[in-house]
Order: structure tokens, then sequence, then C-alpha cells
């Protein structure tokens, strides 16, 4: 009875009621706050100064008249219906037309857009904080997976196929991710006149080869602790590894040591992770006021679509690329299979965290679908850290729909190229708990140059998704220990008795 009068709210709950007081909050806003006007006596005798200040789909309007013999319209984003003068940003009305733009901040501030503003700032702490645990997270996290592999020397064979099969999966589901997601195009069926870092993203396009060969080299760091400093996500990741790695070689009471170390960081970076997360439900109010309370109920909008593109590509992964690598490399009947993991499944998509079913995870594929204990608990817990098809398919999606929702041209193939390497390679890194591949976005936004402000759309439906794709997480893992299972040589693991 104790137990259950402690147990919370459950933050699923909490941040879809966040986003519905967002919501609901900005689209009253929207719909009776949004336009504010001024008249100002003129300068001259006999003349007068009209200043109309609204906001317009997102934009600013400034409308100002002298008298009849002068008439200037300043138009602040895109606008059918004034385009003699046309400013891009704030900045660059405030460095053109100081007055008009003082006027402005005197006068022109909506309640909508005021609130707005305020509540762009705070949801920007929030994000602030997601990207402040990411790299000690996956450092932590990953530094922890390959040291529980155990010794290098009885590791080499079974580590290889299943790094192989994580990356090949992995790399399949972000394929099909970019494949719908170009095909649907979800980002450009909103009205939304949202126009951010345009420039700095388009100009950024090189050839593929030599946006490749960066890549590598960024994975080979001259200064690891500047790489840490300066976020390279990149080369903080191809670092752990190798150190890991060399860790294991080493041996001993270094080994005991560092595998304590990293334990004992994970912990802590766990603890702040899912304290970061428990303000999600604030978080996503902020971002969902800001957006709902210049742009209405058209935000909704693109959600639906965004959230049928994500949909479909983890229904074709975990329902046809997958069982087709089990049917064919592992040699077993897809349909029996799935029924064997389905308690794992279940659990997976109620709690949305591979690590908390892994324990029900291993029954599961040991008993039930009758795989051998020397591959289950070699291939499942290295699993559960750095196999996350369901996470890197997301975050793929979610990249480029914020990049079709943002930008005025699409990305090039080069950078759809970066968007796959970058969520590969976190997707890695990623930990198995609840809203991690919403930490690591953060970084493949980045990667590309996207603002990271647009995650807010994503965060209001982030639960439901991270749902599905734990589970797609945790059904790839399983198919990964029949295949494995299949192609081992037994040399790894303790078996059942």
């Amino acid at each position: 009875m104790e137990a259950v009068k402690q147990r919370k709210f459950a933050l699923h709950w909490q941040i879809l009621i966040g986003m519905l007081a967002g919501g609901i909050l900005g689209v009253l806003l929207n719909m009776n706050g949004r336009e504010h006007s001024i008249t100002l006596q003129g300068s001259d005798a006999g003349s007068f100064s009209k200043v109309e200040m609204q906001d317009v789909n997102g934009m600013i309007l400034i409308t100002s008249h002298a008298g009849t013999e002068k008439q200037n319209d300043y138009v602040i984003g895109n606008s059918p219906a004034y385009s003699l003068i046309t400013h891009k940003n704030l900045s660059s009305f405030q460095k053109d037309e100081p007055e008009l733009y003082r006027l402005f901040q005197e006068h022109g501030r909506s309640w909508a857009r005021w609130v707005s503003d305020w509540t762009k700032r705070l949801g920007d702490l929030f994000l602030r904080m997601l990207k402040m645990v990411a790299i000690p997270l996956i450092v932590c996290s990953l530094t922890t997976g390959v040291l529980g592999l155990g010794k290098a020397d009885r590791i080499g064979k079974m580590f290889g196929r299943t790094m192989a099969y994580y990356l090949c999966t992995s790399f399949l589901a972000i394929l099909t991710g970019l494949l719908l997601v170009n095909i649907i195009q979800p980002g450009n069926r909103s009205d939304l006149a949202i126009t951010v870092a345009t420039d700095s993203v388009v100009k950024s396009a090189e050839p593929i080869s030599v946006m490749l060969f960066s890549q590598v080299e960024k994975m080979i760091p001259t200064n690891p602790l500047q790489a840490l400093a300066e976020g390279d996500f990149l080369s903080i990741i191809s670092f752990t590894l190798m150190f890991s790695l060399s860790a294991l070689l080493v041996g001993g009471k270094t080994l005991a040591t560092v595998r304590d170390g990293a334990q004992a960081g994970f912990q802590v970076m766990m603890k702040m992770t899912m304290a970061v997360i428990a303000l999600a439900p604030v978080g996503v109010l902020f971002l969902m006021l800001n957006a709902t309370a210049l742009n209405g109920t058209e935000v909704f909008q693109p959600l639906a679509w965004y959230m049928l593109t994500v949909l479909l590509a983890l229904l074709f992964h975990a329902c046809v690329t997958l069982p087709l690598i089990v049917k064919f490399l592992a040699r077993r009947n897809p349909v029996e299979f799935a029924r064997a993991m389905s308690p794992a499944l279940l659990t997976a998509f109620s709690s949305a965290s591979s690590n908390g079913t892994l324990p029900l995870t291993m029954a599961s594929v040991e008993k039930r679908a009758g795989v051998k204990n020397e591959t289950s608990s070699f291939v499942l817990p290295l699993g559960a850290t750095i196999n996350m098809d369901g996470t890197a398919l997301y975050e793929a999606v979610a990249v480029l729909f914020i990049a079709q929702h943002t930008l005025a041209e699409p990305l090039s193939l080069g950078l759809q190229i970066t968007v796959a390497l970058t969520a590969l390679l976190v997707s890695i890194g990623a930990a198995g708990i609840p809203h991690a591949g919403l930490v690591m976005m953060v970084i493949v936004l980045q990667a590309v140059g996207l603002p990271l402000e647009m995650q807010g759309l994503i965060l209001a439906v982030d639960r439901v998704l991270d749902m599905f794709r734990t589970s797609v997480n945790v059904w790839s893992d399983s198919c990964g220990c029949a295949v494995i299972d299949r192609f081992s040589d037994g040399n790894t693991g303790t078996s059942a008795t």
C-alpha cells in the first residue's frame, strides 16, 4: 500500500496534459490577443501617422501612413499583399528602420507575441538542459556497454557478428525512414510561415566525397578533451569506443577501476537525465504555447502526417525487414518467434524503456524462444545500449521533418547522408531509457545546422512515438539474438543448466 501511495502520476500523462494545456492556451490567445494598433499624432500641423501592427501567420505587419502624401509598407517575413519592402527578421528591420522598430517595440507587442516570446525563452532553458546531459550520457552509457562484454579474446567473433548485425539493421531502419519521409513530405504539408537559419544550412552543403571524408576525420580526434568541450560527438563516440576496447585489452585492476567508474558515472548521468526529463511536461507546455500563440491550431496539422510517417516506417521495419532477417538468416518462423517474444514487446511498449525490459527480454528469448544463454547474455545487454533501430529511424525522420518544415529548400543528398550517419552513430550511444532519443536528437539537429527550438513540435507527440520505437528496439535485439545464436560457436558466456 505504501508503494502504491508513493507512485507518481505517469510521465507520459504529465507530458500529454502539458501539451494540451499549452496548445489550448495558445489557441485561445491566438484567437483573442494577436492584434494591436495605435494612432500617433504627426509632427507636422494637420498631418497624422497611423502605425498599425499585427501578427499575421507568425509574421509582423507594420503599416505607416503620414497624411496623404506618403505611404510606406513594411513587411517582416513574406506576404502576398505587401511586397514593397521586406525584412527577413527583426534585426534587419531594426537596422534599416530604427524609428519604426522603436514604435513597434513600444506599442506593437500583441499579447500573443509577448507571451510567445517569453515562453520561447523558458522553453529554451529546457532545451539547454537536454544539451547539457547529452554528451556525458553518451560517454558513460557507451563505456559501460563495451566494458560489459568481458575479456577481449573471448568476444572477438561474437562481437564482430553482433556489431555487424546492429549496424546493418540500424542503417536499414534509417534508410526506410528517409525513404518514407521524402515520399510523404510531412513537413511540406503545412502552411506555417517559418524561415529560420535557411542560409546557414543551405550554404553548408558540400560534395558527398568531401563530406564523408570530413566525417571520417572527425572520428579521429586530435584532442579528446577539446572534443568533449566543443561537443563534437563523432570524436567523442569514436574515442570512447577505442578507450573502452583498450581497457578490455589491459584487463586486471585497471579494467575493474575503469568499469566501476563508468558504471558509477552512468548511474549519476541517468539520475540527472531523468531529473531533466521530469521537467518535460513544463518544457512541452512552454514550447507548445510558444508555437500555438502565433500559429493557432495550424501547428497541429503537420503532426498528424509526421506521426503517420514515423509509424509507417517503424511498421515496415518491424513487420517486413526484421521478419525477413529472422526467416532467412536465423532460419526461424517469424510469427512464432514474435509470439514467443510478445511479453517483452508488450512490456517495452508500455514502459518505453529497453533497459527496464531487459530481464523479461532475456527470459522470453531463452525460455520461450529457445535461444542459448551464452548468446542472450552477450547480445541483449549490448543491444539495450547500442542497438536502437527505432530510435535511429525516429531521429532521421524527425530531423528531415524539421528541415522540410523550416527550410525553403529541401536538404541536399549530402546533408541527408550526414543525417543518416549522424543518426546511426548517435543511436549507438543512446541509453535505453525513456525519451533518450529526445536527448540525442539535439546532436543530430546540430550536425546539419537546424534550429533546436523546432524540437518543441516533436516533443508534443514524443511519448506516443517513444512507446512504438522502444518496441522496435527490443524486437531488433531479440531478432539479433536469434541470428547470432545460429552462427554462434558457443564460446562466450555461461550456458544455461
